[in-house]
């Protein structure tokens, strides 16, 4: 049977509805604890849980959130903050990237490179496993993606060792798999220990797509069957709008329509209307998709259809596990 699993249990892929694919709703990671960078950590629950709900009203209905252990995250807050706006919410298991791993484990003397380290593939696979099948952080509250991530131009040996224990807990659970491609460089070499560990690309996302805004390199990872997240919506410092629509453009109008999804991975206080009166979670529903319509319109598409497609049958089709 097709599910799809949120942190309040499984639904019916047809009941995601309109999906945000990479957001970060409540995180405090070590990493910036210990540096002091205030603005990255979304450390008031209460807060998120406004924004959320903000969202919700502007017609959301799903939020995944991309917060690993790694980053900071706390499944049992966010579950709370499900229950309480109505958002259908998925978690996520596994790991982030490699230099958050300086930092000390929350309670613990030991830094996340040291028990990474210390650990085997097939010890850290059983990890994740539990994470989608028996819960996160000892909460019960089950994640709904499995995820790892590599660094800007680089693969260091502990985040191959996530790599494989994140595809060999996806051939075990069925969870769908998500990466993190520092600035959108290094899925084409991630690629090749995903292939090694027997996973089919159909099954994994590649977030940050639009922080490396070539159309040669998207449709090399499209010819895959993989998904490519365009997460960087509103973060006009790194890229106008414009160049993010039309890497999107680019891909459906060369049949990759199928195959994208977009989100804001909105994981600062300065992004967040609750925090600061940024643009917020409800941006993308509210403004973004209807500039995307008329884009596509222009360009020739259908741009109801692409925004069906991108946040509507593409996240179901993504989201959904699959064995």
């Amino acid at each position: 049977m097709s599910f799809v699993r949120l942190l309040t249990g499984d639904i019916a892929p047809e009941s995601m509805g309109f999906t945000y694919s990479h957001e970060h709703i409540v995180c405090r990671p070590a990493y910036w604890v210990e540096r002091g960078q205030e603005d990255l950590l979304l450390d008031d629950p209460v807060k998120s849980e406004e924004e959320v709900r903000l969202a919700k009203l502007a017609g959301v209905d799903t939020i995944v959130d991309a917060t690993a252990i790694d980053y900071g995250r706390d499944p049992e807050a966010v579950h709370q903050i499900s229950l309480h706006t109505g958002m259908q919410i998925i978690g996520t298991a596994g790991f982030n990237k490699g230099f958050l791993w300086d930092a000390k484990m929350p309670g613990e003397e030991r830094t996340y490179r040291e028990w990474i380290d210390k650990s085997s593939v097939e010890e850290l696979t059983r990890f994740v496993i539990d994470e989608v099948e028996v819960g996160m952080q000892d909460t019960g509250v089950k994640g709904g993606q499995v995820k790892f991530g590599t660094g800007y131009n680089s693969i260091s040996p502990l985040e191959i060792k996530t790599i494989r224990a994140g595809c060999r807990a996806h051939l075990e659970t069925g969870a769908p798999v998500h990466s993190h491609t520092e600035a959108g460089t290094m899925a084409l070499e991630q690629m090749k220990y995903i292939r090694e560990e027997g996973v089919d690309l159909s099954h994994v996302s590649f977030g940050h797509m639009d922080r490396n805004p070539d159309t040669y390199y998207h449709l090399k990872i499209a010819d895959t069957g993989a998904f490519l997240c365009f997460d960087g919506i509103a973060k006009v410092k790194y890229n106008p709008e414009s160049v993010r629509i039309g890497c999107i453009l680019e891909l459906a109008k060369r049949g990759y329509q199928k195959q994208i999804l977009v989100s804001g991975d909105t994981a600062r206080r300065s992004y967040y209307r609750s925090y600061t009166y940024a643009l917020g979670l409800p941006y993308i529903k509210e403004v973004w998709a209807e500039r995307l319509v008329e884009e596509a319109e222009m360009a020739g598409l259908d741009g109801r259809a692409l925004v069906q497609d991108i946040f509507v049958n593409n996240p179901r089709r993504c989201f959904t596990f699959k064995k």
